[in-house]
């Protein structure tokens, strides 16, 4: 018998907004119900404890009492600390069970087979924690903040949830945990410390925790834009255009980068052409719809946006699918100003953004010899041509 114990009693400061992230409605339905509800589906999973803080045990007890196709299940109040939550969560397992996962309430998007094959490692070895292969490069530092030691990328996880383990193990590590006064990071550090070795069940990049409005906005594309867990990684290639009217009283940017001139690009964001074909390039490589429907001209929210961070946000996005860079080629055309001045600095603002060299970003400049709208001088466009790389 399997029984989840979700801790989500968290203050949520970091998403701001003054409410707790597990009510935010994300794929039309709040964060915790679609994390219980994926639990629900699974067989294994026999009983749900939900760990809140007393201000929200109202809340939560109306939408569970709401929500349809949940496992049975009961609201706990948790305590200052996750691990103390959780430890209030494991004086409620019902006698029958034998294996407890812990699975973070704000970690909504795990897959079933995760859930499944985290339950069949902690059977098995007794302990179990889902994770991922570490995509960068880690540094041990010291007390004056230099560099002591670069571990092996290839001997480094990122570390996510479920964490599965026996009962009886469980609960061992954290009575030795509360006589040693000693706070864990995660579950399996507390596990660790009374001598057993944990299993690693391999997740993936989607498994994300919300926890800023930044993990929000991908989790909201990754479920607009489903690709399967077993999408082939193979090279993909995309392709990009926008334009912008040029006005005056507006700053001129492309890629990032201020280019002096006596007009300016008139857009709802900061209006920079270059970055737009850029990340429309990008997105529709994995096909991930278009700059429009992640940011809409419509939502205040991207009023005078810094068209970079919108990048770094698709980068972000592309990566969680193990995706990277392999490069972009683009083309600026405008008859005014010149902008070949200007080509290195953007070239390396580009590298900055997307974390990769900038001998893997092409940026080009060209006129139309007087003709056409960017010809008159009446606005700039940009295309762009990206590949991504596994």
């Amino acid at each position: 018998m399997v029984t989840a114990i979700f801790p989500a009693a968290g203050a949520s400061r970091r998403m701001g907004g003054g409410k707790n992230k597990i009510f935010l409605e994300l794929g039309g339905e709040p964060i915790l119900i679609r994390t219980l509800k994926t639990f629900s589906q699974s067989s294994r999973i026999n009983f749900l404890i939900v760990v809140v803080s007393e201000n929200d045990f109202d809340d939560v007890e109306e939408i569970l009492n709401s929500a349809e196709d949940l496992k049975p299940y009961k609201i706990v109040v948790g305590g200052s600390e996750r691990q103390y939550s959780i430890a209030n969560g494991l004086k409620f397992l019902p006698d029958d069970a034998e294996i407890v996962l812990v699975h973070d309430a704000a970690r909504p998007l795990v897959s079933l087979k995760v859930i499944d094959e985290v339950i069949d490692a902690a059977e098995k070895f007794g302990g179990a924690i889902a994770a991922v292969p570490e995509k960068n490069t880690i540094k041990f530092i010291d007390a004056d903040n230099f560099v002591t030691y670069t571990p092996p990328r290839s001997k480094l996880v990122e570390v996510q949830t479920p964490q599965g383990f026996r009962r009886e193990l469980l609960l061992q590590a954290y009575e030795q945990a509360a006589a040693d006064n000693f706070l864990g990071t995660d579950d399996s550090s507390l596990v660790e410390r009374v001598g057993d070795r944990i299993k690693i069940v391999k997740s993936d990049y989607r498994n994300i925790k919300i926890t800023t409005p930044e993990d929000f906005q991908i989790a909201e594309s990754l479920i607009n834009f489903q690709i399967p867990a077993t999408h082939s990684l193979i090279p993909r290639i995309g392709i990009g255009y926008d334009v912008h009217k040029l006005v005056p009283n507006r700053k001129l940017i492309l890629g990032n980068v201020e280019i002096p001139h006596e007009l300016g690009l008139l857009g709802h964001s900061d209006a920079d052409v270059l970055i737009h074909a850029i990340i429309d390039a990008i997105l529709g490589a994995a096909a991930l719809g278009d700059i429009g429907q992640h940011f809409p001209d419509n939502d205040e929210k991207y009023r005078g946006v810094d068209s970079g961070e919108l990048l770094r946000k698709v980068h972000d996005m592309i990566k969680i699918y193990g995706y990277a860079i392999g490069n972009v080629d683009a083309t600026i055309v405008a008859q005014k100003p010149k902008i070949s001045p200007y080509i290195l600095k953007i070239r390396a603002r580009l590298a900055e953004i997307l974390q990769v060299d900038s001998n893997l970003i092409s940026v080009k400049a060209t006129t139309t010899e007087g003709l056409g709208f960017t010809g008159q001088c009446q606005g700039i466009a940009a295309y762009a041509t990206v590949l991504l790389t596994k």
